[in-house]
C-alpha cells in the first residue's frame, strides 16, 4: 500500500512539497541556490517554519538569481531583517550572500554549480531502500565530504546535516520510504537525470 513518507502529513503545505518537490533531481544553479539558503536558513528550525516562509524568501532573495543575490549590500540585509515573512536571522542572511558568491565562483571554475555539487554522488542520485524513517540518516559520508569542500571553498551554515537535508531536497540522493508514493517516481527520474 502506497502512502506518504511519515514527515510530510501533517499539513498540506509539507503534502505538496513531499508530492512536487522533495527528492526530485535538480540541475539549474538557480533552483540549486535556491535549496541551499532554505536549508542554511533551517538550521535550528522546523522545515514546516521554512516552508510557511519560502514566498517570503522569493520575494526578498529576488528569484534566488545567485549574481543579483551576491551583489546585496548592508542596507538590503537591514531591509531584510524587518521582514517576518523570512527568518530574520543576520548571521544567515550575510552567509547567503556569501555563499552566492562562492557559488558563482565554483560555477565560473566548473562549467555550472550543478557539475560541482553533483560531484559528490558522481553525478547520479544515490537510491537508498528506507523500510521506516528511522532508517534514515541524518548524514552520510557524502554530505560530510561536501560540507568539508563547501567550508574549505568559503560557505557558511554547511555542515554535513544541512548538506544532507540539501541532498535529499535537491533529489541527490532518493530518501523516500520504499511505500511511499513517490519512491518509484523519483526513482524514475533519476534514471534518467543527466547535467
Amino acid at each position: 500500500m502506497c502512502h506518504r513518507c511519515a514527515w510530510a502529513t501533517s499539513t498540506e503545505l509539507e503534502q505538496q512539497y513531499h508530492d512536487e518537490v522533495w527528492g526530485v533531481p535538480q540541475r539549474e544553479d538557480q533552483q540549486l541556490f535556491e535549496f541551499l539558503v532554505l536549508e542554511g536558513a533551517q538550521a535550528g528550525l522546523s522545515w514546516r517554519t521554512i516552508l510557511q516562509k519560502q514566498e517570503g524568501y522569493r520575494r526578498q532573495y529576488e528569484g534566488f538569481n545567485p549574481a543579483t543575490v551576491a551583489a546585496f549590500s548592508a542596507d538590503k540585509i537591514e531591509q531584510m531583517l524587518l521582514d517576518p515573512g523570512i527568518v530574520r536571522n543576520r548571521l544567515k542572511l550575510v552567509s547567503s550572500i556569501k555563499n552566492a558568491q562562492v557559488l558563482l565562483e565554483l560555477a565560473a571554475k566548473h562549467g555550472s554549480f550543478a557539475n560541482y555539487i553533483w560531484q559528490f554522488v558522481d553525478g547520479q542520485p544515490l537510491q537508498n531502500r528506507w523500510r521506516q524513517p528511522a532508517e534514515v540518516p541524518a548524514e552520510t559520508p557524502q554530505s560530510r565530504t561536501m560540507s568539508k569542500a563547501l567550508k574549505q571553498a568559503g560557505m557558511t551554515f554547511v555542515g554535513p546535516t544541512i548538506c544532507y537535508a540539501y541532498m535529499q531536497a535537491t533529489g541527490m540522493v532518493n530518501d523516500h520510504e520504499v511505500d511511499c508514493l513517490r519512491y518509484q517516481p523519483c526513482r524514475a527520474l533519476a534514471e534518467s537525470f543527466s547535467l
